[in-house]
């Protein structure tokens, strides 16, 4: 299979973990969708870790200790512009169920870029990037 087709099926694996957490706590504890938004990010980010190291970009052959800071500094900047983005959707009104949802598709492409480009890559790779489309 595809590091892309993997990359999808562990990104909405992920998007459904952020989703569903957030729904749960806004929904059952009346958590604000903001600090929800966190606690989501924080679960859906060891989900995104694992299952991309383990196949979206498993062919690059990352050693974890350099991928883990790597892919942390990506999540991190995705997570700031989809806390950003999800703050200015919430203030249009948009019901936050909807404006998380298409937060995490906005920021998808930009996370895939950067994993596939930067933080699965292997310093290891010699003359080939080893990476699979």
């Amino acid at each position: 299979m595809s590091s892309l087709v993997w990359f999808g099926l562990v990104g909405a694996s992920a998007a459904a973990v952020h989703l569903g957490v957030v729904w749960w706590l806004v929904e059952q504890f009346h958590l604000a969708a903001l600090l929800a938004n966190v606690l989501g990010f924080l679960l859906a980010f060891c989900v995104s870790f694992v299952g991309h190291h383990r196949f979206s970009f498993a062919a690059q052959q990352a050693q974890v200790r350099q991928a883990l800071p790597r892919f942390a500094a990506v999540a991190l900047l995705g997570f700031v512009s989809n806390e950003a983005l999800y703050a200015l959707l919430l203030r249009a009104g948009l019901e936050y169920r909807l404006a998380l949802f298409l937060v995490l598709v906005a920021v998808a492409g930009m996370t895939w870029l950067l994993s596939r480009f930067w933080a699965f890559r292997s310093n290891g790779a010699s003359g080939s990037n080893g990476a699979q489309v």
